[in-house]
């Protein structure tokens, strides 16, 4: 089973920039997706942008897209998200999750395998 490990959330002010990174213990099928959640108090999880191992299938959610961009590195089995532009509204616990099986979803129950989440806040 492999083990997702987040880091690099923080405070930061609006129009400032965070990269998250998702550390994977071991390496994993090209297939699969990997994920980015993110959830702030009283709302559900939701999804932020997606890719697969292999670089390819890549989607945002309308409310990040042009600022986040993700993007992995299968040599260091490491799966990031860059945030640009950050706003007040992207204040969230920031999740990687690994959908381990083919197909591709948006759906946080579609995937099995979840980091700890790494808190992102962002100043107005």
């Amino acid at each position: 089973q492999v083990q997702l490990v987040e880091s690099g959330g923080g405070l930061v002010q609006a129009g400032g920039s965070l990269r998250l990174a998702c550390a994977a213990s071991k390496r994993t099928f090209s297939a699969y997706i990997m994920g980015w959640f993110r959830q702030s108090p009283g709302k559900d999880r939701e999804f932020v942008a997606g890719i697969r191992w292999s670089g390819s299938t890549i989607a945002y959610a309308d409310s990040v897209k042009g600022r986040f961009t993700i993007s992995s590195d299968n040599a260091k089995n490491t799966v990031y998200l860059q945030m640009d532009s950050l706003k007040p509204e992207d204040t969230a616990v920031y999740y990687c999750a690994q959908k381990g099986s083919i197909g591709y979803s948006k759906s946080p129950t579609a995937f099995d395998t979840w980091g700890q989440g790494t808190q992102v806040t962002v100043s107005s």
